[in-house]
Formats: C-alpha cells, structure tokens, sequence
C-alpha cells in the first residue's frame, strides 16, 4: 500500500514540479507539501488526471504556528471514490499572505474556506462571498489563533430587562488561580471528607 502511495507521489510531482515540494508517506497516507500559489492548478489536475481522480474534496482546515515566519500551514483532504485513495496538501503561508480560492475547482470549498477565514483570519483571493460564518456579526478575533484569549473578549447573554441579546466586555468572576495540579492524595496536609475518624485516632 505505502510503496503504491509513494508510485503516486512521484507520479504527481513528476506531473507538476512547479506546485509539489516534498511527497511524504506516513501512517498509511499521502502527503504533498505544496506552494500555495499553484494549488488550484494542482486541485484542478488532482480531480481530472486519470491516475488520480481525486474528485471528493473532503475538508479545509489550517494549524496556527506563532513561532514560524510562515505562521500558517494550510491542509486540505481529498478523496478518490474511483481509485479509494486518500491525498492531502499541506501549503506554509505567512500571516500577510492570501491563499489562492479552490472555489472553481470545487464549489464545496466556498463554506470550508468561510470557516477557515472566520476561525484563523486567512483570506482567499477570488473567492465568492468570504464572510464570517461560524461567529456573530462584528465578533473580534479569530478564535483558533493561539493568540485569542481563552475567555474570548465579550460575553453574549440575554436581557430580560431589554428583551434582546446584549453584548458585554468579559468579566471574570474570579483571579485565574495556581493550580498545581497535585493529587490531594500525595502530601496533603489536611482532612478529605470522610477521613475525620482517620485522622481522630
């Protein structure tokens, strides 16, 4: 199966050398390290090349690393019904860099890419209608960034008094805390419910 796998590689980065940097095999999968410029030409060759077939996009998501200069890598899933394969793209992106719309190609990725925007703030050049689609209207931030605070920045709740939805700076009810995360059963120096006759002897 891998050595079938890493024929197919090699045939696709044969067959597009400009878009495919690297053809990697690992658990069973194939993986492309790909330039994002050139993804909808290789999506575009993927679903029609007769070795390839790739013609179900399955999902679009992307992994946030703060720490690289190409803070974003970009994965997509595809699967071939005809060959029962499983590929998937892996582009590197900066924070200031715009991804290339596969819309054409495969009119399913119009909502992937929305919730891709909406959870990590990458915009795609030529899309249709890219818009927040996950978050309310006027939300701030990304949520998947690893940036985006925990408690988020506002608080959502319903008035009664007002009769509708209000909108509120978050307020936490309580300073973050210490945890040490010890179990109370190693070194603890006080009585667990239940341990007072233990501890009366």
């Amino acid at each position: 199966m891998s050595e079938a796998l890493e024929e197919l590689g090699a045939y696709i980065a044969a067959k597009q050398p400009d878009a495919v940097r690297e053809s990697v095999v690992t658990h069973g999968e194939l993986t492309l390290i790909v330039t994002p410029g050139s993804l909808p030409e290789l999506v575009r060759f993927l679903k029609s090349d007769e070795t390839c077939r790739f013609s179900s996009l399955v999902d679009i998501t992307a992994i946030d690393y703060p720490e690289r200069r190409a803070r974003f890598e970009m994965v997509y899933h595809f699967l071939s019904m005809y060959r029962n394969q499983r590929i998937r793209l892996r582009a590197s992106i900066r924070e200031d860099e715009m991804v290339p719309s596969i819309t054409n190609e495969h009119p399913s990725a119009n909502w992937f890419e929305r919730e891709v925007f909406d959870m990590f703030g990458i915009l795609f050049s030529g899309h249709p209608d890219l818009r927040r689609i996950l978050t309310d209207y006027g939300f701030r931030g990304y949520p998947l960034r690893k940036d985006f605070p925990t408690t988020g920045y506002v608080e959502v709740r319903y008035d009664e008094a007002a009769k509708r939805v209000v909108y509120e700076p978050v307020k936490l009810v309580q300073d973050y805390r210490q945890f040490d995360f010890m179990s109370p059963w190693e070194g603890a120096n006080y009585i667990l419910p239940g341990d007072e006759k233990e501890a009366a002897k």
